[in-house]
């Protein structure tokens, strides 16, 4: 994101390339997103924990100190975003209206809930001890805005909407179909299948081809209807799985390739400049690529061209 000036920047500028995903060559960024990605999982295994009564006895304390130490961390993260969002430039909005439309972005709600739970209960409220572990589960969610493969699955399911929604409606049309059929078929002869309501239990588990077999059809025609349901959900689920795929693939190849040949262009003379090296890096931050990735195409260019012009 462009900050508002190029001139010498300021201590909410520094902070702002900080807290931004961190790019490639801009270590001290990348280290933070590690730093609060690992947090992340620590507290997930903590919450994991404290649900054994024995080990959330004995470890009760530890369990304490690590949770206030992401509480405290995960507050000043929040409000340290909140307060960077005005360096955002965005339209020529306002500074308060970059903060509320940080605030109220998906980012910025994940942020939110991240430490909501603990709010609550420093606010009194009488929140049920489970409740409370679920909600501070949620700050999985937050791994996503450090980890550039999950923007990349968002952007391939946004980009892919319609096909998938078109695959969607295939399997609520089958789910209905067949639970409406069983019903006719099997609701006199089987507990599990006496409405629609109760058959969709056994279309939903038979057409993601889980299939836990705690009801299953016994008439002949109902084995049909099975038979045919558990096709129809085998088709879906690889067409979903192969447009996401395919499109994840596609666009990862694209975006090396856009990279591949900014690293052509750089090497036309045999060698790469320093402002060369740091235009790769940009683009390779932009096109959210790892380090790894370019280094291995700038190894791979440049072994090709050694070899062509041996030729």
């Amino acid at each position: 994101m462009a900050l508002e000036s190029t001139a010498q920047p300021t201590l909410r500028d520094k902070a702002l390339r900080l807290l931004e995903k961190g790019q490639h060559g801009d270590k001290a960024s990348l280290y933070c997103d590690y730093f609060l990605s690992g947090l992340i999982v620590v507290n997930v295994l903590c919450i994991c924990i404290e649900s054994v009564p024995e080990l959330a006895l004995r470890h009760g304390a530890i369990l304490s100190a690590i949770e206030l130490f992401s509480m405290a961390i995960f507050s000043t993260e929040y409000c340290a975003r909140i307060w960077v969002a005005a360096s955002k430039v965005e339209d020529g909005a306002s500074e308060m209206a970059r903060r509320l439309r940080y605030i109220f972005s998906p980012n910025g709600l994940v942020d939110l809930i991240a430490i909501l739970p603990n709010l609550l209960e420093y606010a009194g409220f009488g929140l049920d001890l489970r409740w409370v572990r679920i909600l501070r589960l949620l700050r999985l969610l937050k791994i996503s805005q450090y980890t550039p493969a999950f923007t990349t699955l968002f952007d391939v399911l946004r980009e892919e909407r319609y096909p998938l929604s078109a695959t969607l409606y295939l399997l609520l049309v089958a789910m209905f179909f067949s639970s409406a059929s069983l019903y006719l078929l099997e609701g006199e002869l089987q507990e599990g299948f006496r409405s629609i309501p109760d058959a969709m239990w056994w279309s939903i588990v038979t057409l993601t081809t889980v299939g836990y077999g705690d009801v299953s059809p016994v008439s002949a025609l109902g084995k049909v209807v099975g038979a045919l349901t558990a096709i129809m959900g085998v088709m879906t689920v690889a067409m979903m799985t192969g447009i996401v795929a395919s499109s994840f693939a596609n666009k990862m190849s694209l975006r090396k390739e856009t990279l591949q040949n900014q690293i052509i262009e750089s090497l036309e003379d045999g060698i790469i400049s320093e402002n060369e090296l740091d235009e790769i890096n940009h683009l390779a931050g932009a096109l959210e690529l790892s380090e790894e990735e370019v280094d291995t195409l700038i190894r791979y260019e440049k072994l090709r061209l050694g070899r062509n012009r041996l030729k």
